[in-house]
């Protein structure tokens, strides 16, 4: 009994709080923002999403704890199992998976109530990549070196890309890219094969959509590539709304049009227009940072950057101060996922980046996104609790 009163004390001793305070203020904020953006989405239920917001939170947090409580070690030895239930669980969804708005991306549980598995299979690659990836230290310095980390992520991400969920797809390429430099790959050589791809990427869409150009070029005309004309169009339209104003440009227009018109203190809670009057599509899910501007302004938006900019840090911190490799790759992992998300996300809403879908981690509406984002908070928990090295 004293050594599990020990080992209790000892659990929340090591926890590190000022993470979990930084979290907190970040669900109230979600729940208070949540509370004006969905009021109108349900007018028979004005308190849906806040009401299943409330309940994914908190079994959230047990998810948290759960995992927290773990020593993340473990994961090290049941690292290909779970490798092999991701692909398992990303499969499943073209034989049993539910279709909506184009996209077979959800598997049905009960009723209502389905779960994305695309959302959990980027917590699972960042365990599993970081053990692959903790067995290589020092051994990422040739572009050879660069193929079976490539290898290992792509399976993952072809299976989501295939749904099709683009989104997601670059996603896993962005936790593939930040994993890989905090793995110590060479830099030099690791930038210029991205920047490269890039390149490359951005010409081929260009060729797609060239006409009329001179020989020998005319011959790359129509260049084809594996995404559909309407997912290009919807990736390419923060180039230029104002060409499809009723179509894929219409979201950006009035995304961008009600963070300008919040000002630097916003029209107030419940005061926005675009949002009360549903004139932004999807906001309280994939817009719901345009509700932050539109009724908090600049001052709104900057504070919600703020808190979630400190909880990266606060991450950043305990990755430098883990015990080992593998704990700083996990941590190094989801810090690498949260920031593309909010990177994405908030440059979607303002009209400079594609839109793709990304939700804004812990403020957007969606049950397997904050399930999956606390799973990884309790991984980094894990890693805090347990940072200090053994002494024998």
């Amino acid at each position: 009994k004293k050594m599990l009163n020990k080992h209790n004390n000892s659990f929340f001793k090591s926890l590190d709080y000022g993470l979990l305070i930084i979290l907190a203020v970040i669900l109230i904020v979600s729940l208070a923002v949540l509370s004006t953006a969905s009021i109108n989405v349900i007018p028979s239920d004005p308190y849906h999403y806040v009401k299943k917001q409330v309940i994914m939170i908190i079994s959230g947090l047990i998810i948290a704890a759960f995992v927290a409580a773990i020593d993340y070690e473990h994961w090290r030895k049941l690292s290909w199992w779970i490798y092999g239930f991701n692909i398992l669980l990303l499969a499943l969804v073209f034989f049993v998976g539910s279709s909506a708005k184009g996209a077979q991306r959800w598997i049905p549980v009960f009723g209502d109530f389905n779960i994305q598995p695309s959302e959990f299979a980027k917590i699972l690659l960042i365990v599993t990549f970081a053990h692959y990836l903790s067995q290589r230290k020092d051994k990422l310095n040739n572009v050879r070196d660069f193929i079976t980390p490539l290898l290992f992520v792509l399976p993952p991400t072809m299976l989501v890309f295939l749904q099709p969920d683009l989104g997601s797809a670059l996603v896993f390429g962005a936790i593939f890219i930040g994993m890989m430099f905090v793995a110590g790959a060479n830099p030099w050589k690791f930038g210029a094969i991205i920047v490269g791809s890039l390149a490359v990427t951005v010409g081929a869409v260009y060729f797609h959509f060239a006409k009329n150009l001179p020989w020998p070029l005319s011959y790359l005309e129509g260049l084809p590539l594996p995404l559909e004309d309407y997912q290009l169009a919807r990736l390419l339209v923060f180039i230029d709304p104002a060409a499809d104003k009723s179509g894929a440009g219409y979201h950006v227009i009035q995304s961008v049009w009600a963070i300008g018109s919040g000002g630097l203190w916003g029209k107030g809670y419940r005061g926005g227009t675009q949002a009360q009057l549903n004139f932004l599509p999807e906001h309280h899910t994939d817009f719901i940072f345009s509700v932050i501007g539109e009724e908090f302004g600049f001052i709104g938006t900057s504070i919600v950057l703020f808190l979630l900019c400190i909880f990266l840090l606060r991450m950043i911190s305990i990755a430098l101060k883990a015990r080992d490799d593998f704990g700083m790759l996990i941590v190094a992992g989801f810090v690498s996922m949260l920031t593309f998300h909010i990177l994405v996300n908030v440059g979607m809403a303002s009209g400079i980046m594609p839109v793709t879908g990304i939700p804004l981690p812990f403020l957007t509406a969606g049950g397997s996104s904050m399930w999956a984002n606390m799973m990884g908070v309790g991984l980094v928990l894990s890693v805090a609790i347990r940072r200090e090295r053994p002494m024998f």
